[in-house]
């Protein structure tokens, strides 16, 4: 084997104080452990995941026959709500800040986060937005039913003149959620900027880190935005101000500027990441360096650079002046630019290579597949007449699922398997991944390619009863939903019992190279007992050049 010191390293036994991570009673403490806080980040995560996909079962189930025959209208509204609220600000940023913050200290060969505490801190505010957004279909008005945006003057709306309403309780949730990702994004900028191991130069970086670092940036400029527009209309709701209130010479579409100049770019915060996934996976299971790591560590600072000149996109139906709608149209087009870079080089990182299509491999590709689709169908969005032509319908939510389940979801199940012996010290069963991978997979496409054909027909979006002349595709629609619930059942299965009782992982069972891969399975409390001194790049597959110098007295840990 020619790979450059790819060691397969010592079997850990069950002795090893490093499988502290199998004891479950660490995960619900108050822990400054930067993996300890990840695997929180990961499982309460997927529980809402579960919550989130529960809610989607419902809507596809009401959604099958063309009448609104499953649940009350009012209901139908809010679980709507809830389920884009829960799947965006419970499962796509929780899940990915927890994968990061187990991953990139070590990744950059530190032995915790910048700051430990406030990481902690971060991640408990988490469990109080869930409560927060689960509570209000317990109050007398209902949870929340503006959409998962809460425009308003729909969102300022108090039938019941309830002081406590399921709206509140949405926005409340959503400012604490800003604060939390707000402390997250300090954070890890600042790891990576100061806590950096000897020799661990920017160009010396995983991509992965460098799609982090690129994602957080966008945080600490975009959300403050969001923040404060969601203070502001909590203001209006509960003790009567006007900002946004039409009716007292508000103005509603100041608060689509606030939400958007956020929340668009905040698709790049939760894409970034996966493509940092790519990144790391496509090289190791093709055995080949990946292809241009300059051009694509850069390309991820030019689209959180572009990110934010992309979020009147969005209003292009709200008034918006048509030389703006120009501006815009053409800065998001471009971000295609810098994201096309990075799909020229996973091609040629897997062309040519030696590929092993295990179930890490399958999800990637998979969900490089159903990015590009996605890619498409946003170009398409970008330019004005499009996204005019298909504004409200369910194009849009086929376009948005493309990116939010077949790219970021898919995307985290292979990063998922790809580390799960790294924090388990265990191996999965392969043959259930495979299994998962195809059901979702399949599942996937049946139900969100028909949407398309239902938007350019002109289905509207958010409505419990549709003309029948839409039932063919929203069928296909629903038995795809239901297929991709069902696809969830092996993971859950497979990831329980290969914690508790899988085989036995050694240190590097992927032949991997990166500072996570020269370390006990599941690491230390401390990652490194000395610091790593880095003396060559991250991708070095078919070199004899050593990661670090002191490499050999790592691995003997």
């Amino acid at each position: 084997m020619t790979d450059r010191k790819v060691k397969d390293t010592n079997i850990v036994t069950d002795s090893s104080p490093d499988l502290s991570a199998r004891n479950w009673r660490r995960y619900f403490s108050f822990s400054t452990d930067h993996k300890v806080i990840g695997i929180q980040y990961l499982v309460t995560s997927f529980v809402f995941f579960l919550i989130g996909g529960t809610f989607a079962m419902v809507i596809r189930g009401e959604l099958i026959t063309p009448e609104a025959d499953l649940v009350d209208r009012t209901l139908y509204n809010g679980i709507f709500t809830m389920h884009g609220t829960i799947m965006l600000f419970l499962w796509t940023f929780p899940s990915l800040v927890g994968l990061a913050n187990y991953l990139v200290p070590i990744m950059i060969g530190a032995k915790d986060m910048a700051f430990p505490r406030l990481n902690a801190a971060a991640f408990w505010m988490i469990p109080v937005v869930g409560i927060l957004m689960l509570a209000s279909f317990f109050v007398p008005s209902g949870s929340a039913q503006a959409g998962w945006w809460s425009y308003p003057p729909v969102s300022i709306q108090n039938p019941t003149e309830q002081l406590i309403t399921g709206q509140v309780l949405w926005l409340l949730a959503v400012a604490i959620s800003g604060i939390s990702s707000i402390m997250g994004a300090v954070n890890f900028v600042t790891t990576v900027v100061k806590m950096r191991a000897p020799g661990m130069t920017f160009f010396r970086m995983p991509i992965f880190v460098w799609a982090v670092f690129s994602a957080q940036i966008i945080q600490l400029f975009g959300l403050p935005a969001l923040t404060a527009g969601a203070v502001m209309l909590l203001f209006d709701v509960t003790v009567g101000t006007s900002f946004f209130d039409p009716s007292r010479g508000g103005n509603p579409v100041l608060f689509q500027h606030f939400f958007w100049f956020y929340s668009h770019p905040a698709v790049y915060v939760i894409i970034l990441p996966i493509f940092g996934i790519f990144s790391e996976i496509f090289p190791v299971y093709s055995r080949k360096p990946l292809f241009g790591y300059k051009i694509v560590a850069i390309s991820s600072l030019l689209i959180a650079g572009v990110s934010g000149l992309v979020w009147v996109h969005h209003m292009y139906a709200s008034e918006t002046p048509g030389w703006m709608r120009m501006v815009f149209m053409l800065s998001t087009m471009c971000v295609s630019v810098p994201t096309g870079i990075k799909v020229f080089a996973w091609v040629a990182t897997i062309w040519g290579g030696k590929l092993r299509l295990n179930t890490p491999m399958l999800f990637a590709l998979g969900a490089l597949i159903m990015f590009i689709f996605a890619g498409v169908t946003g170009i398409m969005l970008s330019a004005v007449p499009v996204d005019i032509h298909v504004n409200n319908t369910y194009f849009v939510v086929g376009h948005f699922h493309y990116v939010l389940y077949g790219t970021v979801t898919m995307g985290m199940y292979a990063a998922i398997y790809h580390w799960f012996p790294k924090m388990t010290g265990r191996m999965y069963h392969e043959s259930w991944g495979q299994v998962h991978f195809w059901l979702a997979f399949i599942g996937t496409n049946l139900n969100f390619l028909p949407m398309h054909p239902l938007g350019l027909q002109g289905m509207l979006r958010r409505v419990a009863s549709y003309d029948p002349e839409y039932t063919f595709w929203n069928v296909v629609a629903s038995l795809g939903a239901f297929l991709l619930g069902m696809s969830t059942l092996p993971f859950i299965v497979n990831m329980v019992s290969s914690w508790m009782q899988g085989p036995i992982a050694s240190n590097n069972p992927w032949r991997a190279i990166g500072l996570e891969w020269i370390i006990s399975s599941p690491p230390s409390v401390e990652n490194f007992e000395d610091i790593p001194v880095i003396v060559s790049g991250p991708y070095g597959y078919g070199k004899s050049d050593p990661l670090v110098a002191n490499e050999e007295a790592m691995i003997r840990m």
